[in-house]
C-alpha cells in the first residue's frame, strides 16, 4: 500500500493526456484516491489525444494487442456506466485492403489469431463484399481483403474528459501548466518527490504517462527509456456529402493508406517513413498533401475534385516503441517509477484497457485482469521483442 501524507500525493501522474487520465481514474476507482495529474499544457487536450483521429480496432497481428483490444472494448461498452459520460463508439467497422495475394495471405494470418484470441466476428472479404461495405472504392487492382464489424470510432476528447471528471469527482486533482523538471530519490532509487517548475511535491509512486515526451521525463530518473516520438499527419477534406458517416475505417493495407469520415469531412491518411524524434509541429506538408490526394483520387473516384481544408489539416505525434508495442510496468532499477508509454499509436484506443492493467500492477503488484508480461519494460533487454506483422 501507499501511505497517505499530508501536502503528497500517493500517486503522480506525469502526463493529463488519455492515457493518464484512464491510469488516474482506474487507481482511484481502487481505492487510491490521492491522485495528481500534472500536465504542462495549459488545459486538456492539447497534446496527442487531441490531435487523435479515433480509430479503434482489434484487427491487430499479435495476440497482446487483440487482448487489449477486446477488454478496451468492454470498458467502451460500459463506458457511459462507468464514467458518465459518452465514449462516441461506433461499430462502423475496418476494412482492409489487399493489393496482392501475399498481402491477403497476411491478413488472414492475422485473421485466424484474432480468431482465437476471441475476435470471431472478423472475416474475409472478396470483390462483392467490398463493393457493398465501401461502394466509393474502386476494386481495380484490389485483391481482396478482411472486414471486422466491431471495429469502428471513437471520440478521444470525450474520452478524456469523462476519465478526468471522473478523477476529479473521486478526489483526485489535475493541475495543468505544470512542467516537471525533476525527482528527488532515497538511498534506494526510489522516488521520494516530483520536482515542477513551481514546487516539489512528495509522492509515494509516479506514473510516467507523457506520450511523445516520456523518453525525456524517464531519463529525468536515470531511467533510459527506448520510445521516440514519430510525427503523423492527416489531411481533411472541405464538409462534404460525398461518403456517407457510418462508412467503414478504410485501410489499403499495402502501404497504409486510409481514410475515414468524421464531423462531416472525409480524412485521409498515409503514414510516411518520418523521422524519429520528430518536433510537436501540427502543421501538414503541401508535398505529402499533394501525395495523399493523388492516391486518394486513384483509389476513390468522388473524391477526386473534393478539395482539402489545409486549416482543418493538423500533424500529430505517436509515440514509437521498438516493437510497436505499449511498454506497461515498473521501471528497471526505479520501483517505484511505472510506464506506461510507447502504444505506437494505438494509445487512445487501448486507453481504457492500460489504465485498469497498470492501476493493477500498482494496487497489488500485478495485472490480474490479462498476462501483460509481452508489455514488460525488461523486454528489451531480454530480447524478448514482440513480433511486428508487416501490415497489422
Amino acid at each position: 500500500p501507499i501511505p497517505h501524507r499530508v501536502n503528497h500525493a500517493d500517486v503522480v501522474i506525469v502526463g493529463g493526456g488519455v492515457i493518464g487520465a484512464s491510469v488516474a481514474h482506474h487507481l482511484a476507482a481502487s481505492g487510491v484516491h490521492d491522485v495528481l495529474i500534472l500536465d504542462r499544457a495549459p488545459a486538456s487536450g492539447e497534446g496527442s489525444t487531441g490531435r487523435a483521429t479515433g480509430g479503434f480496432r482489434a484487427q491487430y497481428g499479435t495476440a497482446i494487442n487483440v487482448r487489449l483490444s477486446l477488454l478496451a472494448r468492454t470498458k467502451l461498452l460500459a463506458f457511459k456506466d462507468e464514467i458518465g459520460a459518452d465514449p462516441g463508439y461506433h461499430q462502423a467497422g475496418y476494412l482492409w485492403l489487399a493489393d496482392d495475394a501475399r498481402q491477403q495471405a497476411i491478413l488472414e494470418e492475422g485473421l485466424a489469431l484474432q480468431r482465437a484470441e476471441g475476435l470471431t466476428e472478423a472475416r474475409v472479404v472478396g470483390h462483392d463484399d467490398i463493393a457493398k461495405l465501401n461502394p466509393a472504392i474502386s476494386l481495380d487492382g484490389i485483391h481482396g481483403g478482411v472486414f471486422c464489424p466491431t471495429d469502428g470510432f471513437i471520440r478521444p476528447l470525450q474520452i478524456l474528459e469523462g476519465y478526468l471528471g471522473a478523477v476529479r469527482r473521486q478526489g483526485g486533482k489535475v493541475v495543468w501548466n505544470r512542467t516537471v523538471t525533476g525527482f528527488t530519490k532515497d538511498q534506494s532509487g526510489r522516488i521520494t518527490a516530483v520536482v515542477t517548475d513551481r514546487e516539489t511535491i512528495g509522492c509515494g509512486a509516479v506514473v510516467n504517462a507523457a506520450g511523445a515526451w516520456a523518453r525525456a521525463v524517464a531519463a529525468m530518473a536515470g531511467i533510459s527509456l527506448g520510445v521516440e516520438p514519430l510525427r503523423r499527419q492527416v489531411a481533411a477534406t472541405v464538409p462534404c456529402g460525398t461518403l456517407p458517416a457510418g462508412m467503414p475505417m478504410t485501410i489499403f493495407a499495402g502501404d497504409g493508406h486510409h481514410l475515414r469520415v468524421r464531423d462531416g469531412r472525409v480524412l485521409l491518411l498515409w503514414p510516411t517513413p518520418g523521422t524519429p524524434g520528430a518536433p510537436f509541429d501540427t502543421r501538414v506538408d503541401d508535398d505529402w498533401v499533394a501525395d495523399v490526394r493523388e492516391k486518394t483520387a486513384r483509389r476513390v473516384p468522388v473524391l477526386r475534385d473534393v478539395p482539402i481544408d489545409l486549416a482543418a489539416s493538423w500533424a500529430g505525434l505517436y509515440e514509437m516503441s521498438p516493437d510497436k508495442h505499449a511498454v506497461l510496468g515498473p521501471a528497471p532499477n526505479c520501483p517505484n517509477l511505472y510506464l506506461i508509454n510507447g502504444s505506437s499509436g494505438h494509445g487512445v484506443m487501448h486507453a481504457p484497457a492500460l489504465g485498469q492493467l497498470l492501476a493493477e500492477i500498482i494496487c497489488d503488484g500485478k495485472a490480474r485482469t490479462l498476462d501483460v508480461s509481452a508489455l514488460s519494460p525488461t523486454r528489451f533487454a531480454e530480447g524478448r521483442l514482440n513480433h511486428v506483422s508487416e501490415l497489422l
